[in-house]
Parts: structure tokens; C-alpha cells; sequence
């Protein structure tokens, strides 16, 4: 049978931060599979798991179509760069790797799937790949490598660089580098698959919090993460001597509304998110959210379709 190919969708960089920007590290907002709109595959059900040092997505699809279907299936990994990105710290999970930064990996039925790799380096939308590949420049804009490839480049190659947009004002890396992991998947007709990823999430940080100090303070913290007046009451309870609460900030960011892709909505969801420590809180926006565990919160839905992305907020307190 002919394959079904199908483009993914690709993430965008997210370097949102909540207050207190200074000493800061932001987070690179990930997510799960990715196919276009889709009419053989339903997503029968999704369990998602989320805690500061793991992204676990275990999937069941089933292909109704009546025939088998091979369908390019995709992970895209969060952009990477650009001009002014670096300003600002960014938290990246697995920094020894030049691609899989979140040190992603994937099964189908239990068995490990090889994946390809495309990256592209992007200037304003341009693709520059060509250039710093017939240059020696690693595509990895985070890593050293790139900085020590360009500091051995001529002073005209340089300059050609710079007039590309490829280096900035500095001559550091201004591209953007666009990395997706994807493989061709086989759904039998009416055979449930199951899939299951996990990563390392990219946790944004930063030294202290505002929230709690009064109720103008950091609105658009409260309705990003959806922070109940109760923790805000138990931050303003640790405030000592006019200074800020005795808590910090961590947070991931999940990209949710690919989920939406497939042919009906997703018949049966569960989150689960895990806040690590019994002292630590936690705040996300979500119906039906229950305590199941010390530290463990989950939501299900069913026959649900997202429509917005998932935004996770942890307080963690100061140790003494």
C-alpha cells in the first residue's frame, strides 16, 4: 500500500516568564506527537504524566478506516536560537546533545522506533542550513561548538555570515535552529497501537515569587496558572519583614492542542501531575482536578478535544 504522508506541525519557542525577570531561566515549551488533521486514526486514549523530571505519554490509537494506514508521524522539538534568544537563560534539560536537548525517546507496541532527524537553521525564515553546513558550523546554536566553529572562520566568511543575518552584532549564532523527530508508523485496520514517549521537560525558574504580597500583585501569574486564593493566602503567611514570600518559582509549559489533530477527540484523557515534594505547591488550570496521591494531582476527560495549552506552576519553599 501506499504510504500516507503527513507534514507535523512544529512548536514555537516559548520565553515567557512569570515576574521577577531578573535571574531568571525560561522554559522551552514541548509537547506530544504530531500529525495534520487526520481522518483513519482515532486517538482512543492518552495518559500523561508531568513532574519536573519527566514527560511520560502513553497513547492507544485505533485506525477505523477499514484499511492499514502508514502515516508520518512526528516529535518536533522546541525552536532553538534566533536573534536576541540568549539574552535571557534557557533551561535546557540534556546539554551535551546537539539535537535531542529534552533527550527524547519513543516505542510502538513496547518495541523501541528508530527516528530521522530534519533540522533546519533559519534566518527570518530563510533557510541558512546550507551555508553553515558547507562552512563547518554545527547547527546547534546553544553549544560552544558553534562559537568556537565561527571565532576559526576568515574574516571575509565572517562578514558574508553577518550580512546573511547569521551571526549578530557579536558574531555570535543569530540563527534559529528547527529540529523534528519523526518516523513512518504503520495502524493495522482496526488494531489498537499503542505509543509511549517520554522526555525531560524544560523547567523555567527563577529566585522568588510575588505572588502573595496583594491581590493586584502578578495577575497575569494567577490567570495563566489559575492560582487559588488559598496559596497565595500560604505565601503571604511565610512574608517576613515586608520582604516577598519564602518560596521560588518552577514552571513547564505542555503544548496540548495537537491533540486535536486526530479524527475525533481523544476518548479517554488523564493527567497526572506530580509535584515532587509534599511541601511543594502546586497550580494549573483544569476541571475536575482531585488529589490522588501526597503529591500527585490528576484530571480525566473524556471524548475531550484541547483547546488550549497546558501551563504548570510549582512553588517551591526556601530551605532553612
Amino acid at each position: 500500500m501506499k504510504p500516507m504522508v503527513l507534514a507535523g506541525a512544529l512548536l514555537a519557542l516559548t520565553l515567557s516568564a512569570p515576574a521577577l525577570a531578573n535571574d531568571t531561566s525560561a522554559e522551552l515549551a514541548a509537547g506530544g506527537l504530531v500529525i495534520t488533521k487526520n481522518d483513519a486514526i482515532e486517538m482512543r486514549s492518552e495518559d500523561l504524566f508531568i513532574s519536573q523530571d519527566a514527560v511520560r505519554v502513553t497513547y492507544s490509537f485505533v485506525n477505523t478506516s477499514g484499511r492499514d494506514a502508514t502515516i508520518r508521524v512526528a516529535f518536533p522539538m522546541p525552536d532553538l536560537g534566533g536573534r536576541y534568544a540568549f539574552e535571557s537563560d534557557i533551561s535546557i534539560p540534556v546539554e551535551d546533545a546537539p539535537a535531542n536537548i529534552l533527550g527524547f525517546s519513543t516505542t510502538a507496541d513496547g518495541k523501541p522506533v528508530k527516528t530521522e532527524l530534519e533540522q533546519k537553521a533559519l534566518v527570518d525564515g530563510v533557510d541558512r542550513t546550507a551555508w553553515l553546513v558547507a562552512n563547518k558550523v554545527p547547527l546547534a546554536p546553544h553549544l560552544d561548538t558553534a562559537s568556537k566553529a565561527i571565532a576559526k572562520l576568515t574574516p571575509a566568511k565572517r562578514d558574508e555570515a553577518r550580512k546573511l543575518g547569521i551571526l549578530d552584532d557579536d558574531d555570535g549564532p543569530a540563527w534559529l535552529l528547527r529540529s523534528t523527530y519523526h518516523w513512518m508508523q504503520t495502524f493495522p485496520a482496526g488494531k489498537p497501537v499503542t505509543i509511549q514517549h517520554r522526555y525531560k521537560p524544560s523547567v523555567g525558574a527563577t529566585v522568588g515569587t510575588m505572588l502573595g504580597m496583594g491581590k493586584d500583585t502578578d495577575q497575569e501569574t494567577v490567570k495563566k496558572y489559575c492560582v487559588d486564593p488559598s496559596i497565595q493566602t500560604t505565601l503571604a503567611r511565610t512574608i517576613r519583614d515586608g520582604q516577598s514570600p519564602r518560596y521560588f518559582e518552577r514552571w513547564i509549559q505542555y503544548v496540548l492542542v495537537t491533540g486535536g489533530n486526530w479524527k475525533k477527540p481523544i476518548g479517554d484523557f488523564r493527567l497526572t501531575v506530580d509535584k515532587g515534594k509534599p511541601a511543594t505547591l502546586v497550580s494549573f488550570c483544569g476541571d475536575g482536578v482531585r488529589k490522588v496521591a501526597p503529591t500527585r494531582f490528576e484530571m480525566r476527560k473524556t471524548n475531550w478535544r484541547p483547546e488550549k495549552d497546558l501551563s504548570i506552576l510549582f512553588l517551591e519553599p526556601f530551605e532553612d
